[in-house]
């Protein structure tokens, strides 16, 4: 059987779908019989993974390109780093490339002579996704591998085919980073996982009405990073709703194809940020660990890993990971009145004191989003106005963005976000 030929592809995620259906490829017309629950076993999966992925076309090549695109071997990481790997391993994968290219040569529409069947595999080799893909579970994974898929077709021989896959790897890396923006963490035993968030929220900076020079500062050390010179981490601090939080989820979609990704991490998780970084320091990609709504009460102790990890121990720093946070708070650690007050048995309490103040100082950049004054509000409204279409006089659309702010919350981004929100859903109430 081909595919236990491999050597470096051996153990893809899906290798117990790719060993069968390999199987069937090599079978012979006399074996058909016992192949039949086989043949359709293995078609079920395969529609299931186009209906979680989205997939459409021929389902054995989107199969086969997401195996290659998802597969973290040394081959493959070597290239999301340096491009074409050279020597013994470009040699390896090589071998493993043609065996791939006959596999994916192979016409899925034979299988139908075995199964004897009403002609599935002829329609998963043209497949259709119900309801034009809506069901897609991660869009963006879905058109990177569709795209893969479409370029191994045009593949004259393994050469074209070998390159093409490298061309993947290098351009957009490999396996979970790089098909995936963004990720959360799990805490598993000691080992916590780094696990993808499929779908993020298409926020841009454009999307963004004013704090012009808070989004530029912003896009200053963040292009920095990317660039591999010397760049601070980041903390955006001020009012509620002011699209603090909307800004770094904007910074990732701008950048990703340069290789930026975002690890959410959590105050309770902190302590694991040492194990999280030794886990993506040797990866091509540029890590942004993303706290948001960073915040300490005066009992917790979180912040002293947090410190640690900002200042570094005795091993050398990644280059590849800066922290973003976002607060309400400008000093972040609760302050009480009484941590000022001199104290008979504390003798050390000023030091006390500025150990809670200096977490703040470990931002090399600190951003300030204050809450819009009158005029700005009405801009952001008439600018979400415009984009959305809505035809409403503006001295009226005004009026009623001012009634609607004293009762939600005041002068906000979120507010007048939430407010053009409302006018579209009695917009749709009226025309529905």
């Amino acid at each position: 059987m081909k595919s236990q030929e491999l050597i470096l592809y051996r153990n893809m995620k899906h290798k117990e779908l790719f060993d069968k259906v390999a199987c069937l490829l090599s079978l012979e017309q006399a074996d058909a019989a016992e192949a039949a629950h086989v043949l359709r076993a293995c078609a079920g999966e395969l529609i299931e993974l186009a209906s979680y992925y989205g997939f459409e076309g021929n389902l054995w090549h989107c199969f086969l390109a997401l195996c290659l695109a998802g597969d973290e071997n040394a081959y493959s990481t070597s290239c999301e780093i340096t491009g074409a790997s050279h020597g013994t391993l470009n040699e390896l994968a090589a071998h493993d490339f043609k065996i791939m290219k006959e596999l994916f040569d192979y016409d899925i529409c034979a299988l139908d002579d075995l199964d004897r069947g009403p002609g599935i595999w002829s329609a998963l080799s043209c497949y259709q996704a119900a309801n034009g893909g809506s069901k897609v579970y991660n869009k963006h994974v879905r058109d990177q591998i569709l795209a893969l898929a479409s370029s191994l077709e045009k593949a004259a021989d393994e050469k074209e085919f070998a390159a093409e896959v490298t061309e993947f790897y290098r351009r957009l890396g490999v396996g979970k980073f790089g098909l995936n923006k963004a990720f959360r963490i799990e805490e598993e035993g000691h080992e916590p996982r780094i696990l993808p968030i499929p779908n993020i929220e298409d926020t841009h900076l454009d999307d963004i009405i004013g704090y012009r020079l808070q989004k530029q500062k912003l896009i200053e050390n963040t292009e920095a990073f990317l660039n591999g010179q010397p760049a601070n981490n980041v903390l955006l601090f001020g009012d509620s709703g002011t699209g603090k939080s909307s800004s770094i989820k904007a910074v990732l979609n701008e950048y990703y194809d340069r290789g930026l990704r975002i690890i959410e991490v959590y105050k309770h998780q902190f302590k694991s940020l040492s194990k999280i970084q030794e886990q993506i320091k040797d990866r091509k990609y540029k890590f942004i660990i993303y706290m948001d709504d960073l915040s300490f009460e005066d009992s917790e102790l979180e912040y002293k890993y947090l410190k640690a990890i900002i200042e570094g121990g005795l091993g050398i720093k990644p280059g590849n990971v800066l922290i973003y946070a976002t607060s309400n708070r400008r000093h972040l650690i609760r302050e009480k009145f009484s941590d000022k007050r001199e104290l008979d048995d504390d003798l050390h309490n000023n030091d006390t004191v500025q150990e809670k103040l200096s977490l703040v100082a470990r931002f090399g950049v600190t951003i300030y989003y204050g809450s819009p004054d009158r005029a700005e509000f009405r801009e952001i409204v008439k600018g979400l106005a415009e984009r959305y279409k809505l035809e409403i006089p503006l001295e009226e659309l005004y009026a009623r963005a001012n009634i609607w702010e004293l009762h939600h919350g005041g002068l906000s981004g979120r507010t007048a976000s939430q407010f053009i929100t409302h006018l579209l859903g009695k917009e749709a109430e009226k025309n529905g």
